[in-house]
C-alpha cells in the first residue's frame, strides 16, 4: 500500500492548486464530464472499499473480475460488502439515461453510481478512479452527470509493420477503458506482414508473417521479401486464434469492441507473394493489389473472412480499401473482361465492384462493411460505413449520401506523426500533430447541419507503425494524444477547454509513468516551432518575389507573397507556410524596390527523410541592380547527411557588406529523383 499512500500524499499536497482558472475545483477527469456540481463535505476513501451492485450474470462477473485486478488502476482495494447497508460504494442500474451514461454521487458517507447499463457503471468507476487520484483520500462531495457525445470512440493499432505481442495490446486496452474509448480497430494485415491465423491458408502465417529484415524500414528499402518462419533471419509474428479470442474477451469485459481489418484490394504484397495466382501477373513480388478479374480472388477473400467472422463478434469488419494502385488492372485481360461483362467504365468502378461483392458477403453473414474513404471511388456500396482519413471530406460526402462515417483525419488523428520538435524526437512520419491539434478537432460541427451530423458515428486515433519498431516508442506516440481524441469523442464542445485539459494531461502522464508506461513527457514539450510564433519585419517584408520556376501547386502555401509575408513555417511542411518544388533547382529573386545597403540574407530549408524532402546541395546568394546581372556573394554548402532520418531545419545565410535592388537566393537540388526542396521565408536585412 506504500505506492497508493505516496500518490495520495502528493495529491493532497497539490489540493490547493487544483482549481480551474475560474476558481472552481477540478475533477481531474479525462474526458471532461458533462455536468459537475460540487457539494458540501467530503468522502474519505478507505484502504478497502466495500461495494455492492444489482448487476447479475456475466455483467456482474465482468465487474467483479475488474475489481480483483484493478490494482494501480484504482486507488483502493475492493471487497464485496457483507450487506447493502454496509457498502461504501453502490453501483445501481437505473431506467433513465442514454447508453454508456452515468451519474456519480459522492457524499460524506457513501458513493453511488447509477447508469442505464453496465458500461455506464464501469465508466462511472473510471471517473471515480481519476477523481480520487486527483484529490487524494479526501474526495470533495460532488455530483457528476455524464454521457458520451459519440457512440464510436476508437483507436487503431497497426501490427503489420511491426508486430506487437498480445500483452502489449491488452495494456493499451486497459488505458482505453480508463479514458472511455470503446472501439479497438486492429490492423491485422498489410504488405509488411500478415498477423492472424487462418487455418485454411497456413502459408499466411508460415511465410507471409515473416521478413528477413530487422524492421519495416529494412523490408521497405531492401526488396520487400518474405521468408519462412524457420529462417534464422525471420522477424515478425502473428496471433493464434486462441490469442485473438483472449484479446477479444479481455476487451469485451472492458466494454471495448474489437474491429478486425483485413486489407483489400491493395496493400496486399504479403498475400500475393505467398499466393501469386491471386494477382494480375500471376507472379510473386510483382503486384500489390488483388486481381478482381479472378474468381479465385473472391474465393480466397470469402474463405478468410469466414474465419474472421467466426472469431470476431463485432458488427463491423474493416476491409481497408485505401491506396490501391490499380496499375495491373489497366492491362490485365481478366480485369478488362470483368469490366466488359459488368459494364464498368474504369478501374475505380472495378474497385467498387469488389467492395460491393465483399459487402454482399458480409451482409449475408449479418455483418457490416467498414472501409477507408477510398471505397467511395467508383460508387459506395449500399450499406457501407466510411472511415475518413484524407481530411473530413470523404466522411462528409458519405454522411450526405446517407451513410454512417467515422472521422479520423490525418491532420488531427494520426498518432504516427511527430508531436514535438522533430530534432529531439525519435524518427516519425514526416508530418506533425501536436496534442493541441488533436484536441481541436470537431468531428461533426453544427455547421454541417443536423442531417449530416447525425450520420457521423464518432472519431478515432490511428497509430501506423512504419517508423515505430518498439512498444516503448509506440506508447510514446499513443499517449497522451489519444487522451485528446478520447475527450473529442466523449465531451460536448462547450465543455472542452484546452488549458484545463492540458493540466489534466500533465497529471495523467505522471500517473502513466508511475505504472511503467512510456508516454510522451508533455510537460517538457517545445510546442510549435519557435520561429513560427514571431512575425518577421525586414527589408524584404512585403516585397515581390520572382520565381524560377514556380512552386508546386500542391505546396503553394499562401501563394506568391508567402516568402515575404513575415510568417515563418512551423514543424510541418504542409502548414501552408512552406513552399515546395519537386526535382528542380530553385531560384528566388526579391525586388527591394530600390538600391540599398544589404547586410544579411537568410532562408530556412528543411529535410524530411521519409517524405523525400532534402536540404539543397548548396545555396547561392547574389545581388543585382537591374535584376539581370548578379554579383555573387557566397555559396553555402549543405552539411546535413542524406541519411539523417529525423526532420530537421537549417538556416542558410550570408552576412557582410553589399548594395543592390535585387537579392537572389538559389537553392541547388541534391540530384536525387523524386526529391523536394522546401523553404518558408526570405529575410533580407
Amino acid at each position: 500500500m506504500k505506492l497508493r499512500t505516496s500518490i495520495f500524499a502528493a495529491a493532497a499536497a497539490l489540493f490547493a492548486a487544483c482549481g480551474t482558472p475560474s476558481g472552481e475545483l477540478s475533477t481531474g477527469i479525462i474526458p471532461a464530464p458533462d455536468s459537475v456540481a460540487w457539494g458540501e463535505g467530503a468522502f474519505r476513501m478507505p484502504e478497502t472499499l466495500a461495494w455492492t451492485t444489482d448487476l447479475a450474470g456475466q455483467e456482474l462477473s465482468d465487474l467483479a473480475a475488474w475489481t480483483e485486478r484493478a490494482g494501480d488502476f484504482f486507488p483502493a482495494a475492493f471487497a464485496p460488502a457483507a450487506s447493502p447497508d454496509e457498502a461504501a460504494l453502490e453501483l445501481r442500474l437505473a431506467a433513465q439515461g442514454t447508453p454508456e451514461s452515468y451519474v456519480l454521487d459522492v457524499a460524506r458517507g457513501r458513493i453511488t453510481i447509477t447508469a442505464p447499463d453496465a458500461a455506464g457503471l464501469f465508466y462511472g468507476l473510471q471517473s471515480l478512479a481519476q477523481l480520487a487520484g486527483h484529490h487524494g483520500r479526501r474526495i470533495p462531495a460532488v455530483r457528476i452527470a455524464d454521457a458520451p457525445r459519440f457512440p464510436y470512440r476508437g483507436f487503431m493499432l497497426d501490427v503489420s509493420r511491426h508486430f506487437r505481442p498480445k500483452e502489449f495490446v491488452e495494456r493499451q486496452l486497459d488505458l482505453m477503458a480508463r479514458y472511455k474509448l470503446n472501439r479497438f480497430h486492429w490492423h491485422l494485415t498489410d504488405g509488411a506482414g500478415w498477423r492472424i491465423e487462418i487455418e485454411r491458408y497456413p502459408e499466411l502465417t508460415d511465410f507471409a508473417a515473416w521478413r528477413p529484415y530487422p524492421n519495416w524500414e529494412g523490408w521497405q528499402f531492401g526488396g520487400k521479401r518474405y521468408c519462412h518462419r524457420d529462417d534464422p533471419a525471420a522477424e515478425g509474428g502473428y496471433y493464434t486464434k486462441d490469442e485473438i479470442r483472449e484479446v477479444i474477451e479481455y476487451a469485451r469485459a472492458l466494454h471495448i469492441t474489437v474491429i478486425p481489418e483485413i486489407e483489400m484490394p491493395g496493400h496486399s504484397e504479403e498475400v500475393l507473394a505467398t499466393y501469386p495466382a491471386l494477382s494480375c501477373s500471376g507472379k510473386p513480388y510483382v503486384d500489390s493489389d488483388f486481381c478482381p478479374g479472378r474468381e479465385e480472388t473472391f474465393e480466397f477473400l470469402e474463405n478468410v473472412l469466414a474465419e474472421v467472422i467466426e472469431l470476431f463478434p463485432s458488427e463491423y469488419i474493416h476491409i481497408g480499401g485505401d491506396e490501391a494502385s490499380k496499375t495491373g488492372w489497366k492491362t490485365c485481360p481478366r480485369c478488362r473482361e470483368r469490366m466488359r461483362r459488368e459494364g464498368l467504365r474504369d478501374v475505380d468502378e472495378l474497385q467498387s465492384y469488389l467492395v460491393h461483392r465483399i459487402e454482399g458477403y458480409l451482409n449475408g453473414k449479418g455483418r457490416s462493411l467498414l472501409g477507408w474513404d477510398e471505397i467511395l471511388q467508383g460508387g459506395l456500396a449500399p450499406n457501407a460505413t466510411v472511415m475518413s482519413w484524407r481530411g473530413a471530406e470523404g466522411g462528409i460526402a458519405a454522411a450526405r449520401a446517407g451513410h454512417h462515417a467515422v472521422m479520423t483525419p490525418n491532420s488531427h488523428c494520426y498518432l504516427d506523426y511527430c508531436q514535438d520538435d522533430p530534432s529531439s524526437e525519435p524518427p516519425a512520419a514526416p508530418a506533425f500533430v501536436t496534442l493541441e491539434q488533436a484536441y481541436r478537432h470537431d468531428p461533426a460541427p453544427d455547421s454541417l447541419g443536423a442531417d449530416v451530423t447525425k450520420m457521423i458515428l464518432g472519431v478515432q486515433g490511428n497509430l501506423w507503425c512504419e517508423h515505430i519498431p518498439t512498444g516503448e516508442h509506440a506508447e510514446r506516440m499513443i499517449w497522451p494524444r489519444l487522451m485528446a481524441i478520447a475527450e473529442v469523442g466523449w465531451s460536448r464542445p462547450e465543455r472542452m477547454d484546452y488549458a484545463d485539459f492540458h493540466g489534466r494531461v500533465l497529471d495523467a502522464v505522471g500517473w502513466l509513468q508511475e505504472r511503467g508506461y512510456h508516454p510522451f513527457d508533455q510537460k517538457n514539450a517545445v510546442g510549435p516551432r519557435p520561429e513560427s510564433l514571431d512575425t518577421v519585419a525586414c527589408l524584404s517584408t512585403g516585397r515581390p518575389v520572382i520565381y524560377r520556376p514556380k512552386y508546386s501547386p500542391s505546396y503553394a502555401a499562401a501563394g506568391d507573397g508567402s516568402l515575404t509575408d513575415g510568417l515563418r513555417g512551423g514543424w510541418n511542411y504542409g502548414d501552408r507556410r512552406w513552399q515546395g518544388w519537386l526535382n528542380t533547382d530553385v531560384e528566388l529573386v526579391v525586388d527591394l524596390g530600390e538600391r540599398q545597403p544589404v547586410r544579411r540574407i537568410a532562408a530556412d530549408f528543411m529535410q524530411g527523410f521519409y517524405a523525400d524532402i532534402w536540404m539543397p546541395r548548396a545555396v547561392e546568394f547574389a545581388v543585382s541592380d537591374d535584376g539581370e546581372r548578379f554579383g555573387p556573394l557566397t555559396t553555402v554548402e549543405n552539411e546535413v547527411p542524406f541519411e539523417y532520418k529525423r526532420n530537421c531545419y537549417r538556416e542558410f545565410a550570408w552576412q557582410g557588406e553589399a548594395e543592390g535592388r535585387y537579392v537572389r537566393v538559389k537553392a541547388l537540388r541534391n540530384g536525387r529523383q523524386g526529391g523536394w526542396i522546401f523553404t518558408d521565408e526570405i529575410r533580407v536585412e
